[in-house]
């Protein structure tokens, strides 16, 4: 067991199961080497939450060949960490200054002349040459370069690779509706893709290719080219529910223990608001995290947990730092483990579950994970039980 964090606020365990990002990413590989297609984890946000340099050391050993994340300062943080593989950072500042990403052989997104000439600024004061992907806006109209202006943008970068201060390692592109899998905005994207890397193909470039995100790696083969982008899958969430792919596990639990038991007769209210009334004489149980440690509000009267060997349903308002739990006439003792979410093995909720009770999605949960009143832990398959961790951390 490897501890992350450990804050003497912690009320909340987020529980890493590194072996299950690892055979999720063992998994992906496959698929994509199917097409002839490397892999890119991508560990940006934290991992998802779930730890970057954790997430990152588990996709390589899943036979991930390069890594992705947002920003120059998640890439310097892996390379911090000893992490040596390629990777790749695409969200950048209006003046951003990229010299530290081209000393640690960070690769760079480029999208417009302006963020060409900093990335040569730097390569020139490196005395190397930069490494960049060169983005496309294929439909997603968010970052890469339009249609317009690509032209401009690959004669710039190929005069750049001819004078040796870049590399054009890739043309890349992000499609907006790849969990749509019959979606007609995939095709159309592709199609414009592969317009714009005739086009750098013409200007003398010789680079690879990648588009697919998660769903796209899963549904689309014919999107593969030579390199994969998997984010969500990687950590055992499936964007394409309906489509038939590999069994990925989720690796994330939430978890907490019971802070208080009491016994209420029929016709008292629970919470904030009085939104929940005891039918009949009832015992509940307190469990000491809320929507500060990640536990939305909108799941009040809509939310489950697993505890003492069976679901559970909240009684009343989620709050900021607790929520109450209806357990009828069963014994529930105080210091008991209560499953949040989880993969689902013994019935507790999953991440995904929380998402559609809400009307948002699973990355959305995830991510917001982790917070500082939490302690996130690293395991190697199932944890260990909570009073076992939390003797553990009082050492």
């Amino acid at each position: 067991m490897s501890a992350e964090q450990d804050s003497p606020l912690s009320r909340a365990d987020v529980v890493v199961d590194t072996a299950a990002i690892q055979r999720n990413v063992e998994l992906l590989v496959a698929l994509a080497a199917r097409s002839g297609a490397g892999t890119m984890a991508v560990v940006k946000a934290d991992g998802y939450g779930h730890g970057a340099v954790a997430a990152a050391r588990a996709a390589l050993r899943g036979g991930a060949g390069w890594l992705g994340v947002r920003s120059q300062a998640e890439a310097l943080h892996l390379r911090a960490h000893g992490l040596t593989a390629p990777v790749l950072c695409w969200l950048h500042l209006p003046g951003e200054r990229f010299t530290e990403a081209v000393r640690a052989d960070v690769d760079l997104s480029v999208a417009t002349l302006d963020t060409l000439r900093s990335v040569i600024a730097a390569a020139a004061e490196v005395g190397t040459g930069a490494r960049i992907h060169l983005k496309i806006d294929t439909g997603l109209s968010r970052g890469g370069a339009t249609q317009e202006d690509w032209p401009a943008l690959v004669s710039a970068a190929a005069d750049a690779e001819r004078a040796g201060l870049v590399r054009v390692v890739a043309v890349w592109s992000h499609l907006a509706c790849a969990d749509e899998p019959h979606h007609p905005s995939i095709d159309r994207q592709a199609e414009r893709f592969q317009d714009a890397y005739r086009v750098a193909r013409a200007a003398g470039l010789d680079p690879i290719r990648h588009l697919a995100n998660s769903p796209a790696t899963l549904t689309r083969p014919d999107l593969h080219f030579e390199l994969v982008r998997p984010g969500i899958a990687i950590y055992g969430l499936n964007p394409v529910p309906e489509a038939v792919t590999p069994p990925l596990r989720p690796a994330m639990t939430l978890r907490s223990v019971v802070a208080l038991v009491k016994r209420v007769r029929a016709g008292e209210s629970v919470s904030y608001g009085h939104t929940w009334t005891a039918e009949r004489d009832t015992t509940l149980a307190l469990v000491p995290v809320g929507y500060a440690d990640g536990v939305p509000r909108a799941l009040s009267g809509r939310m489950s947990v697993w505890l003492a060997g069976r679901r559970r349903p909240i009684a009343g308002r989620v709050c900021m730092d607790q929520f109450v739990v209806d357990c009828g006439d069963d014994p529930v003792s105080e210091g008991a483990e209560v499953l949040l979410f989880g993969p689902g093995d013994h019935g507790e909720p999953t991440a995904s579950e929380w998402a559609d009770a809400i009307g948002t999605i699973d990355y959305e949960i995830v991510t917001g994970m982790y917070r500082p009143r939490g302690h996130r832990f690293e395991v190697t398959g199932a944890p260990l039980p909570v009073r076992a961790v939390r003797e553990e951390r009082g050492r």
